[in-house]
């Protein structure tokens, strides 16, 4: 018998990519219930009629709640009863939230705060919040409001026992072929006939699939301690290649690549765990454990206390783990469900 046999699960912003990965993973299973909580009312009802007609003896176990996580009454409403929380709402197309950085607050810190006061209150037993490689070392406004989202996270978990409530955040890189992914959109580009365009060929990115990424909220689940932040030692590839395995699979002509630049509060390179959090990361196989520091503010207590080793990994970024070639980023895009499909139908037509 699972965790999650007869449990109810929340998926804040569940209509999205992450919420639709993890209705195809757990609907089969023995779970009692799903809850999709979300603002955007078409999003809900296209999914509800989508797993109706897909996985119809299991779609009742899904219900929909419209609602805000900026509001926390409407957060309420739709914790009563529930075991387990996903927290997946948030802003983060980084252009957007440089332009919207208000909005950006409200959301993504503001929001968690309430979907954990509200998940406490409740007696919520496990709460996982998902976050961004954006969040560490953060340049623009989306990667600042996840890492304030973090540290509200982990504050919160310190104001309440672990065995009532677990609280803890994931951090992960680009998941390909997600709402916010660009190969989508290359894809398209190609079919239209146009060049693929791309901000900046030598800019690196951690690469996952939705199904690695509810892996880490999976491991997280079972094996994190409240307070902690983990994260999937992924492997990443610059955009160039990216770019170039999507042009072979589909066609593309890889010389006619456009570089069009960085866009607003772009990166060159992201970063899993900053230097300061690698003196304390856990190895825990394909996986590292950064725990809370969950001393007081009186300091004094401490100081004969000094760091007397550490991790000898000095960051984690996208630079320094395993670069992906070209091949091994199309045997990559071959294992997703999109791009098999996507292929499938352009063999359709031909």
């Amino acid at each position: 018998m699972s965790a999650f046999t007869n449990k109810t699960l929340l998926i804040t912003g569940g209509t999205g990519s992450f919420g639709n990965a993890v209705l195809n993973r757990f609907l089969k299973t023995d779970i009692g219930e799903i809850r999709v909580f979300s603002r955007d009312e078409k999003k809900q009802d296209d999914m509800r009629h989508e797993f109706q007609s897909k996985i119809p003896e299991v779609a009742e176990k899904i219900k929909f709640y419209i609602g805000d996580v900026r509001d926390i009454a409407s957060v309420k409403s739709a914790m009563h009863g529930v075991d387990y929380v996903f927290h997946a709402a948030a802003l983060k197309q980084v252009p957007s939230c440089e332009f919207f950085p208000m909005e950006a607050v409200k959301t993504n810190v503001i929001g968690t705060d309430n979907v954990l006061t509200a998940a406490i209150d409740e007696g919520v037993k496990v709460v996982i919040c998902l976050s961004t490689d954006k969040a560490a070392y953060p340049v623009n406004a989306m990667g600042i409001t996840k890492a304030l989202e973090e540290r509200v996270a982990v504050a919160k978990s310190r104001t309440v026992d672990p065995s009532r409530t677990k609280i803890c955040c994931t951090r992960y890189g680009n998941v390909m072929c997600s709402r916010g992914s660009v190969i989508p959109l290359w894809i398209d580009q190609i079919k239209n006939g146009q060049p693929i365009t791309i901000t900046e060929g030598k800019m690196t990115r951690f690469i996952m699939s939705l199904d690695e990424a509810v892996d880490l909220v999976l491991f997280a689940f079972e094996h994190g301690t409240s307070g902690d932040i983990l994260v999937q030692k992924a492997p990443a590839c610059t955009i160039q290649t990216q770019a170039e395995a999507v042009c072979e699979l589909f066609g593309g002509d890889p010389k006619s690549i456009k570089v069009i630049g960085i866009r607003h509060g772009e990166k060159m390179y992201e970063t899993l765990l900053t230097n300061e959090e690698c003196s304390k990361a856990i190895d825990m196989g394909d996986f590292y454990r950064v725990p809370a520091d969950n001393r007081g503010l009186n300091y004094d207590n401490y100081f004969t206390k000094g760091d007397a080793g550490r991790n000898p990994l000095h960051e984690f970024d996208s630079n320094n783990t395993e670069l992906l070639t070209v091949e091994q980023v199309k045997e990559k895009l071959l294992s997703l469900q999109y791009i098999r499909d996507e292929l499938e139908k352009i063999k359709m037509k031909h």
